[in-house]
């Protein structure tokens, strides 16, 4: 009673009227007019009225400060009073098991089941918290309780099963090893991180640390409203410490559990807002890179329903899909995982992943590894307690395959939001074990592999990398993908053991290029290397390394292996003709090196011809001295007294040193081709069989095909 009147407020008209009272009567009716004139307002202050706060707080999703009055509404009330105090004691544990308070949320749902709370929803509940409290003896005793009452319920078979199942992946541990990593986590809860950049040089993560932008505490968890950070590394690949993003992505409302497009500049992120008055949904937001920062976030409208949690984003591979995170009517009960098309056009229509992915419980935090497994967080299948970890493959058909990653990846707390480092099966996650007040942690992980991968680039002949390019991959199993490249023009992409693939290389202006690769071995990680260098259409190509005797048109054996890639190049561009150039340097009657050069050019053509190259395809001119080289950016790099744009002309070269001559005048001793058409072979005769009836009409034009449209499919092998 005494710490009830400190606590309470009496409007300052209401202490004058009293005072006056007491000046008049004695001690025993003062003590009889104070408490009948204090009762209405302690009445106020009773256990009833902490649940009616409780109560509102629940229905607008501020957990931590509904189980706050239903706490105190529990100790207020007698224990004689055991129905009521049965029902605040399940009321508290409900908002302590939705804030992953799980010690308090045991002690409460036992001491409802000790004031014999009437559902036997309780049992279950119960047997949840100490299935998450690695008490599996006792987690196993309340799972066969519950069932006593509800024989059928998946989830308590599957919880029952997980205990058992929990003890013996303890004893047998996979080949996965974890460690906290210190330097990401605060004083708060760090979760969901995410690697980003061509080689997974940042890493963004979620985190409620005190330097985050809100500083109000929330009403859901008691902690401050997350935020997104992003770590680093510097240049000599060492991890910095996370820092806030500075853009208005983070806002003083909940942000976190971010993803992003294959190409890097697209974020996806979850931001709950709020409302005094309304409940809270969860709610997928956009951003896009703007140079160095991230723009203004805009909502992802993915259905019109505004009664739904839309939360925790993934993209697939190919950027076709983006997948989350649900409570929207159609799934299978609790939290499940959707999926929703992704093209130019807008957003596609909403799936429901199904069985045996979703579960009547929660299924949360996807994420992808590039090989195309889908990795999720469950506390509907059998597991070690809490969220656990799982992998989903997805067969030919479309049928998936939903498998635990057991111990030591899981634990008996909540382990979710994995990333991985590039192709590699090593990465991070976050889990709360082991943190006695429920607080997430960020942990890394790694896992013995044999991987085996092809790494390519893709750049311009005599030039630099292509970041636009294109690269087609066939492969005898039926595989059939398109690579975008980085913005270095490399791809990496893992493949599989004796499989032969074919890739073509394409960019927009370019002739298209072909590797063929047989991958021998599944035994050992293997990376095989293959460059792409793609052929100008719109400048002239130097040919390397095509020489000829002195004084001479005839070809040497030496040119052999350069004259068979430029046919390989013709064979894989059916659609283009080309002059083929040779060049001399200024030294010789002009007229000789005019001939010499034609002769030389026709003898290139010559070979081509003899190799299978429709001879209507290629053009030999011989430009003698008359056209010059000009220097490009590239040959400055080899060359350091060139510029950019000389021109080798005589006067140019005999200027400089005599061995600095000597090499520009190889370089103007050349052979080059030039695309001329890319529309060879394209048009076909128009057979007129009634001359008289169509002499007035104008066949229709095929339509042209360039050489960057060339499509996968017309890879053989």
């Amino acid at each position: 009673m005494f710490r009830m009147e400190k606590r309470m407020y009496i409007p300052a008209s209401h202490k004058t009227i009293i005072s006056k009272l007491l000046r008049y009567i004695s001690m025993k009716q003062k003590f009889c007019l104070l408490a009948l004139l204090l009762l209405p307002l302690l009445a106020g202050c009773g256990p009833e009225y902490n649940v009616k706060r409780g109560d509102k707080h629940y229905a607008i999703g501020e957990y931590f400060d509904a189980a706050t009055e239903y706490r105190k509404a529990y100790m207020r009330t007698p224990p004689k009073e055991r129905d009521k105090r049965g029902e605040r004691a399940f009321k508290a544990a409900e908002c302590f098991r939705l804030i992953n308070y799980t010690t308090r949320a045991l002690g409460s749902y036992q001491n409802a089941v000790r004031y014999n709370y009437k559902d036997s929803i309780v049992f279950l509940h119960l047997a949840k918290m100490q299935h998450k409290n690695g008490d599996y003896k006792n987690a196993i005793k309340s799972y066969e309780t519950y069932l006593e009452h509800d024989p059928e319920n998946i989830l308590a078979h599957h919880g029952w099963q997980g205990c058992h199942l929990a003890q013996i992946w303890k004893e047998k541990p996979t080949l996965y090893s974890v460690k906290k990593e210190a330097l990401f986590n605060g004083r708060r809860s760090d979760y969901s991180p995410m690697l980003s950049g061509d080689d997974s040089e940042q890493l963004y993560l979620t985190t409620t640390r005190p330097q985050v932008t809100g500083g109000d505490i929330s009403g859901i968890t008691g902690l401050a409203n997350a935020d997104i950070f992003m770590a680093k590394k510097d240049e000599n690949g060492k991890w910095q410490s996370p820092e806030l993003i500075e853009s208005e992505i983070n806002s003083e409302y909940d942000e976190g559990a971010c993803a992003f497009s294959p190409d890097g500049k697209t974020m996806y992120f979850t931001r709950c807002t709020h409302d005094p008055d309304y409940p809270r949904f969860a709610q997928i937001y956009t951003s896009t890179r703007t140079d160095a920062s991230w723009a203004a976030p805009q909502p992802l409208v993915i259905t019109k329903d505004t009664l739904s949690s839309y939360a925790h984003p993934a993209i697939s591979p190919d950027g076709n899909w983006l997948y989350f995170v649900s409570d929207m009517p159609g799934g299978l009960g609790g939290l499940d995982l959707w999926r929703i098309r992704l093209s130019d056009e807008g957003l596609g229509g909403v799936e429901n992943l199904g069985e045996p992915i979703n579960t009547p419980g929660n299924e949360m935090f996807p994420t992808f590894r590039p090989n195309g497994e889908l990795y999720f967080s469950s506390d509907g299948h059998p597991g070690m307690g809490g969220l656990d970890l799982f992998r989903a493959q997805q067969d030919t058909t479309g049928i998936w395959t939903v498998e635990n990653l057991q111990y030591p990846m899981n634990s008996q707390g909540d382990d979710f939001g994995m990333t991985f480092e590039g192709l590699h099966n090593r990465g991070y996650f976050s889990t709360n074990r082991g943190d006695a007040r429920g607080w997430d942690h960020i942990m890394s992980f790694t896992c013995p592999e044999v991987l085996i991968t092809v790494k390519g680039w893709v750049y311009e002949k005599d030039g630099y990398e292509l970041p636009d390019g294109l690269v087609y991959m066939v492969g005898n199993d039926g595989t059939n993908l398109k690579l975008s490249v980085r913005g270095d023009g490399s791809f990496v992409q893992e493949i599989k053991p004796h499989v032969d693939y074919v890739f073509l290389g394409t960019c927009k202006g370019y002739l298209n290029h072909k590797e063929e690769l047989r991958v021998d071995t599944d035994s050992v990680s293997k990376e095989y290397v293959l460059q792409f260098a793609l052929a100008s259409i719109t400048a002239p190509v130097l040919v390397n390394n095509v020489f000829y005797e002195f004084d001479s048109a005839e070809l040497s054996d030496a040119s052999t292996l350069s004259l068979d890639s430029l046919t390989d190049l013709l064979n894989e561009n059916p659609n283009v003709t080309i002059e083929l150039s040779s060049h001399c340097d200024y030294r010789g009657n002009d007229d000789y090196n005019i001939r010499l050069s034609q002769r030389r050019a026709e003898s290139v053509v010559n070979y081509l011809i003899a190799h299978g190259i429709a001879s209507d395809r290629l053009t030999p001119v011989g430009y003698g001295e008359s056209k010059p080289k000009v220097i490009n950016k590239k040959l400055t790099e080899r060359y350091t007294f060139l510029n950019e744009n000389d021109t080798l002309t005589e006067q140019f070269i005999l200027k400089l040193p005599e061995e600095q001559q000597e090499i520009c005048n190889a370089l103007n001793r050349r052979t080059e081709f030039k695309v001329l058409r890319t529309t060879y072979g394209l048009f076909e005769d128009v057979q007129d069989d009634s001359k008289d009836k169509n002499e007035n009409k104008t066949p229709n034009s095929p339509k042209r095909k360039d050489s960057d449209e060339y499509p996968a499919a017309g890879i053989q092998f």
